[in-house]
């Protein structure tokens, strides 16, 4: 762990103005990485051996350092060491989701009451979105974050000074911070064989017409009203897809999605070929219930699309729901 330290810290070194705001960050990270049971300002002055957490408050507000290039070097420490474990092959997928923080009081950016899961409803608190790295038969980790703000905090003067916004600050859906994850990312040379998420993300036209762009295949979770081309011109929602060509017991396969936490994830799957020939439906079949869930998947031209392909990339996705609850460790509000 030690050896693991020195050698993020030295990447790190670059990215602080100041020597004592780089100390202070050795030890933060230390008390991260660290087996604490309970992380807060106290514990982790004591786990560090400061009288207060006056200097790790000072390094997460005040201190001046580059955050979006700290975030570079922990990306590349990340992805580096899954990549020379993972076997040759094994697919790579870079997972889309966000998850909420529960917050007292109106003073932190983007906090409103809304939807989140950790709350299990309406609470308040902010929400976030996440891209994890998930090297199959390797592991996964978290690689970037973007806070969403509510358009009505950016917009209002007095809110957005009393929290802090940045002046030039313009509203983003999920969606599109979900693009400035990956571009940020492809910078790094972070290299996906697919982006997947859920249906806010599938839902985005933006990042879908952005992923094509870059010739980016992807597996996206949809809703079962969205309307596909199929051949000959025919309009489709996804139900109605499946009702007319998936009704033979011979068009669905058995497959793994994976372990999940209660074990081996095994659904019916099935795709279907749109009238472009990049794009496809694929569903899973839940195989008690019966309960449909649409992915709509992209692959280039060049690139081999195959069922147990999507679905491996589909059934990678799931990691990251239960890594975004561990924060990045070197995250920074200016």
């Amino acid at each position: 762990m030690q050896r693991n330290l020195d050698e993020l810290m030295s990447g790190l070194a670059p990215v602080f103005a100041r020597i004592e705001p780089r100390l202070q960050a050795a030890k933060y990270v230390r008390a991260v990485m660290s087996d604490l049971p309970k992380r807060n300002g106290w514990t982790i002055a004591e786990w560090v051996g400061d009288a207060s957490p006056d200097a790790t408050q000072r390094l997460l507000n005040r201190a001046s350092w580059d955050t979006l290039g700290a975030m570079n070097v922990v990306r590349r420490f990340a992805v580096a060491p899954l990549d020379a474990a993972a076997r040759p092959g094994s697919l790579s997928v870079g997972a889309l989701d966000e998850s909420g923080q529960e917050k007292k009081g109106v003073a932190t950016a983007g906090v409103k009451r809304q939807h989140m899961g950790c709350a299990g409803g309406i609470d308040n608190g902010i929400n976030i979105v996440y891209l994890a790295y998930v090297r199959a038969s390797a592991g996964h980790t978290l690689i970037a974050a973007r806070q969403w703000i509510p358009a009505e905090q950016i917009s209002d003067p007095v809110t957005a000074l009393t929290t802090g916004l940045p002046l030039d600050l313009a509203f983003a859906t999920k969606g599109e911070l979900a693009i400035g994850l990956l571009r940020d990312a492809f910078r790094d040379g972070v290299r996906l064989d697919f982006v997947a998420g859920d249906e806010v993300y599938g839902a985005c036209t933006k990042l879908r017409a952005f992923l094509e762009e870059h010739a980016q295949a992807y597996v996206l979770r949809i809703r079962a009203t969205f309307t596909l081309t199929l051949a000959a011109g025919t309009f489709l929602t996804c139900e109605q897809a499946v009702a007319r060509h998936c009704k033979q017991k011979r068009k669905w396969t058995i497959r793994s999605a994976g372990d999940g936490s209660k074990g081996e994830r095994t659904y019916a799957w099935a795709w279907i070929a749109t009238a472009s020939p990049v794009h496809y439906l694929l569903i899973r079949k839940h195989r008690t219930t019966g309960e449909l869930a649409f992915h709509y998947c992209f692959v280039p031209d060049g690139q081999p699309a195959t069922l147990p392909r999507l679905v491996s990339a589909a059934g990678l996705r799931w990691p990251v729901e239960g890594t975004e609850r561990v924060q990045l460790s070197l995250s920074h509000s200016k």
